[in-house]
């Protein structure tokens, strides 16, 4: 339409006005949003365009008319260069991008929807675009006679963080078989951390680098939970009825500060069936909205406390990114626990299907 209207033109104009140089700017527009071989036919037909201008007015062979010629055929070469040039880092980089996120994947694995008698979902926000994690981390296993989950948050955020957040998954995973109680695998989880530290933290941050984790516990027949934090954030318990309290937890220094591995505390606390426990690290609460204020974490999620896991989560991300403008400027993880009733013998297990970050449920018998 451009040429079209640019050719039109220029045949009404006075003939010492000269538009046709113009029909450059449709290939140049061209390159914006097509590929190479569509800028080079949107070339051809601009080329095409001056071409008949200069038959119309009877001058094809003059030199103004080839030298214009030449300069739209040039110009349009080094457009269609940049293009092809464009087109092969855009490759490159979803090259990049699909390697990248099966290695976040990998590293922080999507929790199932039900272990034991737990119903679960989870949430990550990272901070850097088109990174999946950062310095944030969340995991849980089975274990005899229940379940051990840990979330955790390292110094730092985004992709510079991923390597104390991939030694603690690593170090917890396997850990939590380990050690019989939460005081003694977090003194494990220390250890591990220091060593990491010790070899690869960098003089300038020396003393700097550390990770507050929670580490939890929940038997599957004792209507309780267990709780050992290091320097971690307490989490909220929802209730039914849109009650909300905070467990009283006596946290110790983060992981990586050389604590003694007799000054982490246990602290229990009642989990009963319908009840939902909602771990989090600080970059939900730290957001902040364009007056300056926090994310009223606690008040929003007392909205959502008979929602199932994964519609809460579902809530709060839609709350919390529109309280922060669709952006946070921190790592932000989130898991959702809820006890259910004991599952029935020959119950049929359920299908889980992992897609974009949360948990979705098919075949199942609920």
């Amino acid at each position: 339409m451009l040429i079209v209207v640019i050719t039109i033109v220029d045949l009404f104009v006075p003939e010492d006005v000269h538009l046709g140089p113009l029909l450059v700017i449709a290939p140049a527009l061209t390159a914006s949003f097509a590929g190479p071989r569509m800028t080079g036919a949107i070339a051809l037909m601009a080329m095409a365009a001056q071409a008949f201008i200069g038959w119309h007015f009877g001058v094809l062979f003059s030199r103004n008319v080839m030298v214009q010629l030449l300069s739209i055929a040039v110009l349009s070469c080094l457009i269609v260069f940049f293009c092809v040039v464009r087109e092969r880092h855009r490759q490159q980089l979803a090259q990049v991008r699909s390697v990248a996120e099966a290695a976040q994947h990998v590293l922080l694995w999507p929790l199932p929807e039900q272990i034991g008698p737990l119903r679960i979902a989870c949430m990550y926000l990272a901070a850097e675009d088109e990174a999946q994690i950062g310095g944030d981390l969340y995991a849980a296993t089975r274990t005899e006679g229940g379940v051990r989950l840990m979330i955790g948050d390292v110094r730092g955020k985004g992709l510079a963080a991923i390597g104390e957040a991939a030694l603690l998954l690593g170090a917890f995973r396997e850990a939590a078989h380990q050690h019989t109680s939460l005081p003694s695998l977090a003194g494990a989880l220390e250890r591990s951390v220091g060593r990491y530290l010790d070899d690869f933290e960098p003089e300038e941050e020396a003393g700097e680098r550390f990770v507050t984790a929670l580490l939890m516990e929940v038997p599957d027949h004792d209507p309780v939970t267990r709780m050992t934090s290091c320097g971690h954030l307490a989490p909220l318990l929802l209730s039914p009825g849109h009650s909300v309290t905070v467990p009283s937890l006596h946290p110790a220094p983060p992981l990586g500060i050389g604590m003694s591995p007799d000054g982490y505390t246990l602290d229990v606390f009642t989990f009963e069936v319908g009840d939902t426990l909602l771990l989090f690290t600080d970059g939900i609460i730290e957001a902040r909205n364009h007056k300056g204020e926090f994310y009223p974490f606690a008040e929003r999620a007392a909205q959502w406390t008979g929602a199932s896991p994964d519609n809460l989560l579902q809530h709060i991300r839609r709350d919390l990114l529109a309280h922060a403008g669709g952006a946070l400027a921190d790592d932000a993880a989130l898991v959702a626990i809820r006890r259910t009733p004991p599952t029935r013998p020959g119950h049929p297990r359920t299908k889980i299907i992992h897609a974009d970050g949360f948990r979705h449920r098919a075949g199942s018998a609920d």
